[in-house]
């Protein structure tokens, strides 16, 4: 579950989100946005460090989003843009900081995949999206960062995207690496959820569809174990 602290500030629905995630067996928090207005990023981490044991792991859209209170951070390099403060310059200014807190830090590969319309993190990032029919482009990317040394590949369409990220593109980045691969944005059904974890990805973030369908999260959950027992048969 992706949670953008600017969309976070009703305590009670976030609690609400909270005990959801926990009745149906979430993974992982995810906790950052695009564009961070608000200044409870460190109440969002309490509030859910308090309540489950679920990790709480950053999801940061600048140097300024560092919380020591969280389990980890996934440090992410936009390796699908050019823009160099995206690439290496924001990481400059918090790899200090981060060396004197406990966190765990996740070299990530982060590939905005166009979604048919700018999303917030597009715009803010001055990047453009790999189109979403070039699946050699996007697995040939996914390709350097690993052999850069980035141990997570994260594919995005962005948060409010109008379209997730097609089977075809997710197998294709899936194909040409070896790490880790998220996949997030768009994503609210769960046969959008199911097609993704078909298609190779090991993980899937959901953020906005929560926001407007918090029971999705209960649906999708249902989904994935059903999904997961039966490939387990399938295997045995």
């Amino acid at each position: 579950m992706l949670i953008d602290p600017d969309k976070a500030e009703d305590p009670a629905r976030l609690l609400h989100l909270i005990n959801l995630a926990n009745e149906n067996c979430l993974d992982y928090f995810f906790v950052g946005g695009s564009l961070v207005t608000s200044t409870n990023l460190s109440e969002v981490v309490r509030q859910i460090k308090e309540n489950v044991t679920i990790p709480v792991v950053l999801f940061p859209g600048n140097a300024i989003q560092v919380e020591a209170s969280a389990d980890a951070i996934l440090f992410l390099s936009l390796i699908s843009g050019r823009n160099p403060e995206l690439l290496i310059g924001q990481h400059v200014v918090a790899a200090p900081i981060l060396k004197n807190t406990r966190l765990e830090v996740i070299p990530t590969g982060y590939m905005l995949i166009n979604s048919g319309r700018m999303t917030s993190v597009a715009y803010i990032s001055n990047t453009m999206p790999i189109p979403d029919d070039k699946y050699s482009l996007a697995a040939s990317t996914a390709m350097a960062g690993q052999m850069l040394g980035l141990q997570t590949i994260y594919i995005d369409a962005g948060s409010g995207a109008e379209k997730e990220i097609s089977p075809r593109m997710i197998a294709a980045v899936r194909k040409s690496v070896t790490v880790p691969l998220i996949a997030g944005g768009g994503i609210n059904t769960a046969r959008k959820a199911i097609d993704a974890l078909e298609a190779g990805a090991d993980m899937i973030v959901i953020g906005n569809a929560l926001e407007k369908d918090p029971d999705l999260l209960t649906e999708v959950s249902e989904r994935v174990y059903e999904w997961n027992a039966s490939a387990v048969n399938r295997e045995s």
